[in-house]
């Protein structure tokens, strides 16, 4: 079994930032992908960011790209998401996720375990 925590999250002011933290433990932990994906209130769960663990590969979405980064550290099993030049548009629960494929990773049926999610609050 995989446990995922995210952590980093608050109330930043528009175009502040924030970096996201998401440690996973777990006995067997070797993902082929994490990505972050976000949640406003009323709205679905959209994808935010991926990477693939082996090569460090990143993906974003339209929305994010120029303005967030993700990166990892595999030592740590830990996944980052520095978020630049926050909006208020930004504001959602951002959830970390692990999968075992590296394809189709900017879909949320690709990962198989989720963290519990971490508030972030953009005010304009």
């Amino acid at each position: 079994q995989v446990q995922l925590v995210e952590s980093g999250g608050g109330l930043v002011q528009a175009g502040g930032s924030l970096r996201l933290s998401c440690a996973a433990s777990g006995r067997t932990f070797n993902p082929a992908a994490m990505g972050w994906f976000r949640q406003a209130p009323g709205k679905e769960r959209e994808f935010v960011s991926a990477i693939t663990w082996s090569s460090g590969s990143p993906f974003y979405a339209d929305s994010v790209k120029a303005r967030f980064t993700i990166s990892r550290d595999n030592p740590k099993n830990t996944v980052y998401l520095q978020m630049n030049s926050l909006k208020p548009e930004d504001t959602a629960d951002y959830y970390c996720a692990a999968g075992d494929r590296s394809y189709g990773i900017m879909w949320s049926h690709a990962y198989n375990y989720w963290g519990q999610g971490t508030p972030v609050t953009v005010s304009s």
